[in-house]
């Protein structure tokens, strides 16, 4: 279908909500205007109707991993997993974010380049746009090392980040601190040097690819922060004594405008094992100090982003970015903060923002619609009516 129409309730255009009645006009899998009120659809034109829906741009999910399949040691067994197997994974991973409205993600770590040469084989319409990191670079023996990203010594990190821009990728993800999943690494200390964490950043920037860095430890934190990274992962501040957002260095990132992503959301229908709940409590990675420091950094104006380490176990399947919106607002977080920043905030983190995250003419047709105001009930994204990608109805 080409010409068609959408006519809702109410629509949240990215930033704001628009109440009263929206009628939406798709043309060639782009947004051709949009009419508040009670407008007639041109004739010839199909329309659609959701008499409680509420239109939204399509969901970003700006932190998955799509090569890892949502099993107990998803990323580990990646490892082992053989490269024929890896697209099937792919792309049933991308039909899950697709159902549950997600039509943008951006992959921060899959296995030597999996998802950027999955992705290299054709554009696929009928499944989310895709950016892509590659393998995350880590420190030799470091977080993630068996995804094939090891690199020591300025020379050796720069190398890094060129293989990865040779290979198509559209930002650098750098494993700033040690992670959970990773045995033998540390969440409270830094994995590089202020000198290589430089390097790789100068290198990419020079590239012009944008950095994100994965960062536990506080100190890891402070580290990204003073170097001048374009984004940080987790920013959950790990130190000895466990983990809490310091206010004055919440006031620090929001003064600097680096993008973070806390990666709330887990399935609450999943209970997670009692030896998973010990690794992340070592680590110093309570939920109720993940929902805290998401807070603090609100409070201070930090640029938040969605996303929501979709793969990593059970707990975190794909299509689980609705529960990350539903924990930014249980921790205090405006539901319309919290579609921003899955929708025009997010696209503009990843580089989008001048064709995804808004409800605009002009903009790519992605488009969610869901039963009820999320505005007022963040939990009516768990209700989608309709998904369209491109233009096209998808689910």
């Amino acid at each position: 279908m080409t010409k068609h129409a959408v006519r809702v309730a109410r629509m949240f255009d990215g930033e704001r909500l628009v109440d009263g009645g929206v009628l939406v006009l798709l043309d060639d899998g782009r947004i051709v205007d949009v009419h508040r009120g009670r407008a007639e659809a041109p004739e010839g034109w199909p329309v659609r109707g959701e008499p409680n829906g509420t239109l939204l741009p399509g969901l970003i999910d700006a932190h998955v991993h799509l090569c890892a399949d949502a099993g107990p040691d998803a990323l580990g067994r990646l490892a082992e997993r053989p490269e024929s197997d890896l697209d099937a994974v792919v792309e049933a991973s991308l039909r899950l974010h697709l159902a549950a409205g997600v039509t943008t993600v951006r992959d921060l770590g899959d296995r030597r380049g999996a998802v950027l040469r999955w992705r290299g084989r054709g554009v696929r319409s009928d499944l989310p746009t895709v950016l892509g990191a590659g393998a995350p670079l880590t420190s030799v023996g470091g977080h993630c090392w068996s995804l094939g990203g090891e690199a020591s010594g300025i020379d050796g990190v720069r190398e890094a980040v060129r293989l990865r821009a040779a290979g198509g990728a559209d930002l650098v993800k750098v494993m700033a601190s040690g992670g959970v999943f990773t045995p033998g690494t540390d969440t409270t200390r830094p994995q590089f040097t202020d000198e290589e964490l430089t390097a790789a950043l100068t290198e990419a920037h020079d590239l012009g690819l944008p950095v994100t860095a994965h960062a536990h430890a506080l100190s890891a934190v402070e580290q990204a922060l003073r170097v001048g990274v374009d984004g940080i992962e987790h920013c959950t501040c790990v130190t000895a004594a466990g983990a809490s957002v310091p206010g004055e260095l919440a006031d620090r990132l929001a003064a600097s405008g680096v993008a973070v992503c806390a990666t709330l959301g887990t399935d609450p229908a999943v209970v997670t094992p009692p030896e998973v709940v010990e690794m992340a409590a070592r680590a110093g990675l309570s939920e109720a100090a993940l929902r805290d420091g998401a807070a603090t950094l609100r409070r201070a104006g930090v640029r938040l982003v969605a996303g929501s380490d979709a793969g990593l176990g059970p707990a975190k399947p794909h299509g689980i970015l609705p529960e990350t919106l539903v924990e930014y607002v249980a921790c205090g977080i405006p539901a319309t903060a919290a579609l921003a920043s899955a929708t025009s905030v997010g696209a503009e983190v990843c580089g989008l923002g001048r064709r995804k995250g808004r409800v605009r003419p002009g903009f790519e047709a992605d488009l969610l619609i869901v039963d009820g105001d999320p505005t007022s009930d963040i939990t009516a994204l768990r209700r989608s009516l309709a998904v369209y990608r491109a233009g096209d109805l998808v689910t």
